[in-house]
């Protein structure tokens, strides 16, 4: 964290628990990094009743009145025309007006998108925004994007993905040159569809530290440090990967109550349980990042708890300090000189 304070909008009224999480995740996070500031967006005597029921008081948490709140099921284009008072909406005009340097919400993805597009606008030289994650691998963690906010992606858009989870991994990981991997079925280059074709051909020819084709399996095992594709594969990639991690949790547990043998043996792994559930578990991963924008913003899970939604919290306050948007113009300032030049 550096000296220099930084604020945070958070959409309280967002998600499957609304201020329930929100407000104790604040307090997480305010714990956490002196220098920071939190703007609490929501219906005001709601979250009174939630910040109260903490027992603790800051002068580094403010409340900010949002009458409206987008529904999980809303359509974006009736959030983004009719709730201009939403929690969500005043939460980003906040970071338009520079009153807040990141939004975070745990609201509706897509009506969160619209929005944070038609407020912020896009950074030149981008044309679509992009959702990136951290996923865990064998040899530490990776960012993948796009995981849904566009299902159509053509080769052009894929390049500048690689952009821009190239100047959020450098930023995050303090890595000058992170590899980058495009995600297709096969190795080969005679494998994928034309456009994932042209996209590594593109690739080849820029700047960026680009190191080939990864396949699914390629992801956990740590083979790139982001990984690319369009946010229909991403998407239903991050989906499965959830519904594995869940089956396989299911199993242990099932198999572990079997019978009191089971369940010694499973006393008896109880340590080695716990390591294993912290290194894969997801709280420690939430907070999607909006790439793109002339602005930062965060979405966390929907059904995030306080520790999952201070985790987003966090992943706002580094993109802060490592200034992402400015980090993104500057690789695509690059790859426009490169271009120019040959």
């Amino acid at each position: 964290m550096t000296d220099t304070s930084i604020t945070i909008a958070l959409d309280c009224m967002g998600g499957d628990h609304g201020p329930d999480v929100v407000v104790p995740a604040a307090f997480r996070a305010l714990s956490r990094y002196p220098q920071l500031n939190l703007i609490l967006v929501g219906q005001e005597t709601v979250i009174a009743k939630a910040v109260a029921a903490q027992k603790k008081t800051s002068e580094r948490l403010t409340i900010r009145h949002a009458s409206e709140v987008v529904e999980m099921d809303e359509l974006p284009s009736q959030a983004l025309r009719g709730k201009k008072d939403s929690s969500m909406r005043v939460a980003i005009n906040l970071v338009k007006e520079g009153q807040a340097q990141a939004c975070v919400s745990a609201g509706n993805t897509g009506a969160l998108m619209a929005t944070a597009r038609f407020v912020l606008k896009m950074l030149p030289g981008i044309d679509r925004p992009a959702i990136c994650t951290t996923l865990p691998t064998i040899e530490g963690h990776t960012h993948v994007l796009d995981l849904g906010a566009n299902v159509d992606s053509d080769a052009q858009t894929l390049v500048e993905f690689a952009v821009m989870g190239s100047a959020l991994t450098a930023a995050a990981d303090n890595k000058s040159e992170p590899t980058i991997g495009l995600l297709n079925i096969g190795e080969e280059e005679i494998k994928g569809n034309e456009r994932v074709k042209e996209a590594a051909r593109l690739l080849a020819k820029s700047n960026l530290n680009y190191i080939g084709y990864v396949e699914g399996d390629g992801i956990f095992k740590g083979d790139a440090d982001v990984i690319v594709c369009d946010g229909f594969v991403g998407n239903v990639m991050l989906k499965t990967t959830e519904g594995v991690a869940k089956m396989i949790s299911y199993y242990m547990k099932q198999e572990f109550k079997r019978n009191p043998l089971t369940l010694l043996a499973g006393l008896v792994a109880m340590p080695v349980l716990k390591a294993f559930k912290k290194r894969i578990d997801p709280r420690e991963y939430n907070g999607a990042s909006l790439l793109g924008l002339q602005g930062i913003v965060v979405k966390s899970h929907g059904s995030a708890d306080a520790y999952s939604f201070a985790t987003a919290i966090s992943e706002a306050v580094l993109e802060v300090n490592k200034n992402v948007p400015a980090r993104i113009t500057r690789v695509l300032e690059s790859q426009l000189a490169e271009r120019q030049a040959s």
